[in-house]
């Protein structure tokens, strides 16, 4: 499945094995990892295409479907459960869909989903006239060509989901390793910190930026000290956080940034990162603050622009507190692939539970 900007296969959760090391190595050797080209698998040799979506039946009352996602590297023998993407969560209602783990409700049709990795709930609405998931429509999102159905996600407690709290440092702005920065998780273990006060305009291309070895090697140090101060112990082999440098807007949106996921330069930007992004804009005194251009309405529309484009999040706030996010929703699209079955050696696994 394409999901958003991203892309990998989705499994029933039946399917795989219940031992989670076993099901570990099933997912390497089905993306071919470790090896940069994954060419001995279906990874696409980057991190965006190096994801994997599994899913099962609610197992929570109010719950339709729970949905594990995991992250793989190209070139490691990784498998991350531990962060959410929000990319890959548009493709989870269109998978269940369409392998009859729920029926369609009418023209379109609403579940409630549970992301396992953190224990975040969202409802997704996607279209399905006559009875089958439609995949062509009008909407357009940056990174992907064309146009598709849209598939709407409202994201219902997303703060903290990997740390602590919001702010998981107990602070809107800290310095840290001599930079000011904003650590913040609403979906997605962020720290985000002005590109000037790295040396860049933030408005480097992605190759330019996957080229700076100085660049990553400050980045990453900082990374390593963030990921002290926010609770998260040591993040040398973890994806997470992610680093984003931001800068003015250049082409009429709330602000320019450039992601680090966490190594390297993301062509876009990832769906939680992005709401955790807006979530810093309406925060006085983060990062942002003087340089975030902000709607005055109480439901914002941030419009967060990244190397191919942008990605716009709606933001409702408080109004008796307007520091506080009640309610973050955003559109993406999905598209099925292909279905089948992916071969792989049986000295991994030969395919049964026992």
């Amino acid at each position: 499945m394409r999901g958003g900007t991203s892309r990998g296969p989705f499994f029933d959760t039946a399917d795989l094995p219940d031992d989670i090391a076993r099901r570990d190595r099933v997912l390497l050797a089905v993306m071919g990892s470790p090896d940069k080209r994954q060419i001995d698998g279906l990874g696409g040799a980057h991190p965006l295409t190096s994801k994997v979506g599994i899913v099962r039946r609610g197992s929570k009352p109010g719950v339709d479907l729970d949905f594990l996602f995991a992250q793989l590297q190209p070139d490691q023998d990784t498998v991350d459960t531990t962060p959410n993407c929000g990319n890959m969560l548009a493709a989870v209602v269109p998978f269940a869909l369409e392998t009859g783990m729920v029926t369609p409700q009418g023209d379109t049709s609403s579940f409630r989903v549970l992301t396992l990795n953190t224990g975040m709930q969202c409802d997704i609405t996607v279209h399905t006239p006559a009875g089958h998931v439609e995949y062509d429509g009008d909407a357009r999102i940056d990174g992907v060509p064309g146009t598709s159905a849209p598939i709407t996600i409202n994201f219902l407690d997303t703060a903290g989901s990997v740390c602590a709290g919001l702010l998981p440092t107990g602070h809107v702005r800290d310095v840290i390793d001599g930079i000011a920065v904003t650590c913040i998780d609403n979906g997605m273990p962020l720290v985000m910190f002005r590109a000037t006060d790295v040396g860049r305009t933030g408005y480097e291309s992605v190759a330019q930026m996957d080229a700076d070895g100085e660049l990553k090697t400050r980045i990453e140090r900082l990374r390593i000290a963030c990921g002290h101060a926010m609770g998260l112990g040591d993040v040398t082999s973890k994806n997470h956080p992610k680093m984003t440098l931001i800068a003015p807007p250049r082409h009429g949106g709330s602000l320019c940034t450039r992601s680090f996921i966490p190594h390297v330069c993301h062509d876009s930007i990832g769906v939680l990162a992005a709401v955790t992004v807006g979530t810093a804009c309406v925060l006085d005194d983060s990062v942002c603050d003087g340089i975030a251009v902000m709607p005055k309405d109480r439901v914002k529309k941030i419009s967060v622009e990244h190397p191919t484009g942008e990605f716009s999040v709606e933001l409702e706030v408080d109004p008796a507190n307007p520091q506080n996010v009640t309610r973050a929703a955003l559109l993406r699209t999905a598209r099925l692939l292909m279905r089948g079955e992916v071969m792989i050696s049986a000295s991994v696994w030969k395919g049964r539970k026992s």
